[in-house]
């Protein structure tokens, strides 16, 4: 048995339009966008009562793809107070490959993204950065120098 593909990653967020359009603004596109409820949803993520409106953008070469979750019951929680470092463990970020760095970031911040700390430079191979989108989403960037 061999796992198929990566089918998708998800994050969790409050404001769901705020975080599409972040990630549009990045070049995704939204696929679809649902209310989901029932005890189907209650059975899968083990809470009852769940009621949630998802988002599904894919990348646009068509493979990647990224659900966007807001619960409205019951209402999504922060597990931590503010943001998180490096070092933490669990999920630590979702990265893309992008063809200009500095561009991206400029667009980026018009929607709230912050530069963790610089664009850095990986020998001649990629320039790399991490920035916290919404919700202290943190996003990796990296743009290939070959």
């Amino acid at each position: 048995m061999a796992i198929l593909r990566l089918d998708h990653v998800s994050v969790i967020v409050e404001d769901l339009d705020a975080a599409i359009a972040f990630f549009e603004e990045l070049g995704m596109a939204v696929e679809g966008r649902t209310p989901i409820e029932g005890a189907w949803v209650d059975q899968l993520v083990g809470l009852d009562g769940t009621r949630t409106e998802i988002a599904m953008l894919v990348t646009p070469d068509g493979h990647g793809r990224l659900e966007l979750t807001r619960f409205d019951n019951p209402p999504g929680v922060r597990p931590e107070p503010g943001a998180s470092t490096a070092n933490a463990l669990g999920f630590r970020n979702v990265m893309f490959a992008v063809d200009d760095i500095d561009a991206t970031v400029a667009r980026l911040e018009r929607h709230g993204a912050e530069v963790v700390r610089a664009i850095a430079r990986f020998e001649d191979a990629y320039r790399l950065c991490y920035l916290r989108g919404p919700e202290g989403i943190l996003v990796a960037l990296a743009e290939p120098l070959t």
